[in-house]
C-alpha cells in the first residue's frame, strides 16, 4: 500500500491487543484487517479514493487500535474513542450484545468506513460506508461497499 510517509501510528498493536480488543466489541477481526492494523495502523492513503452508491468516495485516513492513556493526541484516531463519539449513531438494536458497526476508516465530510457485523453469521463481515448525515440514534444509514476487507482495499484508487 502506498501511504503519506510518517502517518503510521506507532506503537503498532501485536496480537494480544487485537484480541483484547475483540473480546471488548465481541467480534472476531477478519485476517486480513488484522494484517493490515498491524503494519499500516492508522496509515494515510494514497490511493485513497473508491465508488459505492454512484458516488466517489475519499478517505482521510484508516483509524488506529492503541492502548488509550490520554498522553496522545492520535488517540482521537483509534477505534474505541470513535465508537464512544458516534455512540448509538452505529447501533441497530440497543439489545444486541457487541458491535453491528465498527468504525476503521474516517471519509472527508464526516462519514466513516465500517466492518458490517449485522448479517455476517461467523463469517466475515462486509465493508459498508456509515452515512453520518442520514443516520440518527438506533438509525444508522450504511450503503454496502465490499463483502470483504481484502475486497475493499482492491477497490482503492487514486
Amino acid at each position: 500500500m502506498r501511504y503519506k510517509k510518517g502517518s503510521i501510528i506507532h506503537p503498532l498493536p501485536n496480537d494480544l491487543l487485537l484480541q483484547d480488543k475483540e473480546g471488548k466489541w465481541r467480534i472476531s477481526l477478519p485476517d486480513a484487517y488484522k494484517d493490515f492494523i498491524k503494519r499500516f495502523n492508522g496509515v494515510k492513503p494514497l490511493d485513497d479514493c473508491f465508488t459505492c452508491n454512484d458516488r466517489l468516495y475519499m478517505i482521510d485516513r484508516f483509524l488506529c487500535i492503541m492502548r488509550v492513556t490520554g498522553e496522545s493526541e492520535e488517540e482521537y484516531y483509534d477505534i474505541g474513542v470513535v465508537r464512544t463519539q458516534l455512540d448509538e449513531r452505529i447501533v441497530f438494536d440497543e439489545n444486541v450484545m457487541g458491535t453491528e458497526l465498527l468504525p476503521i476508516a474516517v471519509l472527508y465530510a464526516g462519514d466513516f468506513v465500517c466492518l458490517d457485523y449485522r448479517h455476517h453469521r461467523g463469517g466475515e463481515p462486509a465493508v459498508c460506508v456509515w452515512d453520518h448525515e442520514a443516520s440518527s440514534e438506533l438509525n444508522p444509514v450504511t450503503y454496502r461497499v465490499s463483502s470483504s476487507f481484502e475486497g475493499f482495499l482492491g477497490m482503492l484508487s487514486q
